[in-house]
């Protein structure tokens, strides 16, 4: 069998997305994918509790590495809700899934119309 403990590569995101700003459209894109990227990142912080590598979360979900991977990039893939609850249940999490009301923007005021007789 092979080694499954989880070896992290040295990662500093911020420098990573501070060169990445630099480049043409980034930003956009970016905001445009926040809540992937946000998903993402939720993915690996529990994986990387759980203290496995994508090798021993597909072997326990029962799918490849790639299918793993996928899960974790951002803006590549759409889980369906039960892939997620796999991939909860195979980091030792559950899975919480709400609704939040959206910020709305200021409405402007109304205009009152007066009919004039």
């Amino acid at each position: 069998m092979a080694d499954l403990r989880y070896q992290p590569v040295p990662h500093d995101h911020a420098t990573f997305i501070e060169k990445a700003r630099e480049r043409r459209g980034f930003g956009q894109a970016y905001a445009d994918l926040g809540k992937e990227f946000a998903l993402a990142a939720e993915l690996l912080r529990a994986r990387s509790r759980s203290g496995l590598t994508q090798e021993a979360v597909a072997e326990r979900m029962g799918t490849s590495k790639s299918a793993v991977s996928r899960l974790e990039t951002a803006g590549k893939h759409s889980p369906s809700v039960t892939t997620l609850r796999r991939y909860a249940e195979a980091v030792g999490c559950d899975i919480e899934i709400k609704l939040v009301p959206a910020p709305r923007a200021p409405r402007p005021p109304k205009a009152h119309s007066r009919v004039h007789r």
